[in-house]
């Protein structure tokens, strides 16, 4: 079904609101794909999935860690070893850099902690407001929106704003819903991004928020070819059709 348009504010709120519920019946068990044990862990791990998966930095980080289990272990690593054990992650070299740089930071800024302000965040070296909202909702339960590319993709397909720029985008989806569920809408839409709406071929058939979407026909609307597309599992129970 088509939104007209021209939508109030008001409107806009509640079309959001619902296109949020319906996903998080779809996802109630969405979280952060990054495997962590401390913000320390969740930080270098965040900054580490910047150009490949989180399956792919949750194969390396136990090795990481077990080798440089703190920021001042981190920061005097050798460079070499390091790059070795980073390999997989692609860019590691310059990702070894960050790592380095951002165990110093933390050793000589904040006592080899991580801090918990996103104005704090931001300051170190590698870490931007996406990388600080991540571990401020998951590490210290602070809401943030996370704008990574799935979530601004959806963002604009669902028509909740047109804005490109991710700091844009955060402003304007964050005025659409209380802040209490900034963190889980995060979750819930980086999962869909990743299970259904994919960027090239969207499952539109399987999709639950068709009705609220703008966008419905953007990708495979037959059922059963769209339920083919889908990555990753359903919520137990869920089923892959129209609704």
């Amino acid at each position: 079904m088509s939104v007209d348009r021209v939508e109030s504010p008001l409107a806009l709120t509640r079309r959001a609101r619902r296109t949020y519920r319906a996903l998080h019946e779809r996802y109630p068990y969405a979280h952060c794909e990054l495997d962590f044990a401390n913000p320390l862990q969740l930080l270098v791990a965040t900054v580490l999935s910047a150009q490949t998966t989180d399956v792919t930095v949750n194969k390396v980080t136990p090795v990481l860690f077990a080798r440089w289990p703190g920021a001042a272990d981190l920061a005097a690593a050798d460079r070499t070893e390091m790059e070795e054990v980073l390999r997989p992650t692609g860019f590691y070299r310059a990702k070894t850099t960050s790592v380095l740089t951002l165990g110093a930071a933390l050793v000589e800024n904040h006592g080899g902690e991580v801090p918990g302000r996103l104005a704090d965040l931001v300051k170190l070296p590698g870490v931007g407001r996406k990388t600080a909202n991540v571990v401020l909702g998951n590490a210290f339960g602070v809401p943030g929106i996370t704008v990574d590319t799935h979530f601004g993709r959806l963002a604009r397909r669902l028509g909740w704003t047109d804005e490109e720029d991710p700091v844009k985008v955060e402003r304007a989806v964050g005025e659409l819903f209380p802040r209490a569920e900034w963190t889980m809408l995060s979750h819930v839409l980086i999962f869909h991004g990743r299970r259904t709406c994919h960027a090239r071929r969207p499952a539109c058939g399987a999709c639950p928020v068709t009705r609220w979407c703008p966008s419905y026909g953007a990708g495979e609307t037959d059922p059963d070819k769209a339920a083919r597309l889908l990555k990753y599992e359903l919520a137990p129970g869920a089923e892959a059709k129209r609704t």
